[in-house]
């Protein structure tokens, strides 16, 4: 009987090993996938659906994939490689593209907020995980950067700009809600306690209870707001929930569990079976994409309905660093978040 007792705790014991083992590798194996793909030498990661550009999102996206994967000698250099290549002295903020085929390689120096504050955010992560405050200052650097320049008040809310020039035409501004990063705006105020950080975490949920157009009662990827509050979608964009919005859920989600803003998503995602949901919607017109959700695309999806168990850190063979970035950090803010 005693011999038994001890032959199952082995049992036990080398299943719960097997299985922590195989969680660790499945992780590992989409994070050095994602490396082999879209990681540079120097350490730039490019775009391959976009003749393998580079951005401030897909450093700060990666540089938050490296925290979470402990990767402490990755994120140096994905930090470094923005630091030399993009970083403005002037503003304390990154120019928001490079392109490795045009000269000079930075021709628009205007910076994306949604870049700077994911790079702020992973930086504040770093700081706290390899416990080394070169990290941690340089988040708080990179912060205050955004609310000097990116941060406005506007028709009683607290608004992030999409960039330092062209989006706000005093008439009213231009705002993309997917740069609306709820839980790195809780990750700097529960850092800091400024004020500003909660004020855009309650104005941002605010704000899409008012972006809800078309039938679906759904935002677009870029929304003109009026001087009196009033919100429409953006008059130099398509009228599309696309590849843009289609962050706002998981960054709400992340954030918000369970929040009523959620709701239209869920809707919208009810009206199509999973494996032939359309990759896009124009929210004025009823059109749909003629072809489906990537796989990024469906992990949003999917943890957005709480189907966490149908995202896999495993890459799909030859997917695009956009649709391979939203497909690991659903995993990783569905398993971990």
């Amino acid at each position: 009987m005693l011999l038994l007792r001890r032959y199952s705790l082995v049992l036990w014991f080398g299943l719960v090993f097997a299985f922590f083992s195989s969680a660790v590798m499945a992780q590992d194996s989409g994070w050095s996938a994602y490396k082999s793909r879209f990681l540079m030498p120097d350490g730039r990661i490019i775009d391959t659906a976009n003749k393998n550009v580079s951005h401030t999102e897909g450093q700060g996206f990666s540089m938050l994939l490296a925290v979470f994967n402990d990767d402490q000698a990755t994120f140096d250099k994905l930090w470094q490689w923005a630091n030399n290549a993009l970083y403005r002295k002037d503003i304390g903020l990154y120019s928001w593209r490079y392109d490795p085929n045009s000269t000079p390689h930075v021709a628009d120096t205007n910076n994306a907020s949604d870049g700077d504050t994911l790079m702020a955010w992973a930086l504040l992560l770093a700081g706290d995980k390899w416990n080394d405050s070169r990290y941690t200052k340089a988040s708080e650097k990179l912060q205050a950067a955004l609310i000097k320049y990116n941060v406005i008040d506007y028709a009683g809310y607290k608004v992030m700009l999409p960039g330092v020039k062209g989006f706000n035409q005093t008439s009213n501004v231009t705002v993309n809600p997917s740069y609306f990063i709820f839980p790195a705006w809780q990750a700097f105020y529960a850092h800091s306690h400024l004020k500003v950080w909660k004020d855009l975490d309650e104005s941002g949920t605010a704000m899409l209870s008012k972006m809800a157009f078309g039938e679906f009662r759904l935002p677009t990827d870029w929304v003109d707001m009026q001087a009196d509050g009033t919100m429409k979608p953006a008059s130099r964009w398509p009228t599309r929930f696309s590849y843009d919005a289609v962050r706002i859920p998981l960054y709400l989600g992340w954030a918000h569990p369970g929040s009523p803003q959620l709701a239209p998503f869920i809707l919208w995602w009810q009206k199509s079976p999973r494996n032939t949901t359309p990759a896009w919607i124009d929210v004025m017109t009823g059109t749909k994409a003629s072809y489906n959700m990537s796989p990024g695309l469906l992990a949003i999806r999917d943890f957005t309905m709480a189907n966490a168990g149908a995202i896999s850190p495993n890459l799909a063979p030859k997917d695009d660093y956009y649709s391979s970035t939203l497909q690991l950090l659903s995993w990783w803010a569905s398993h971990k978040g």
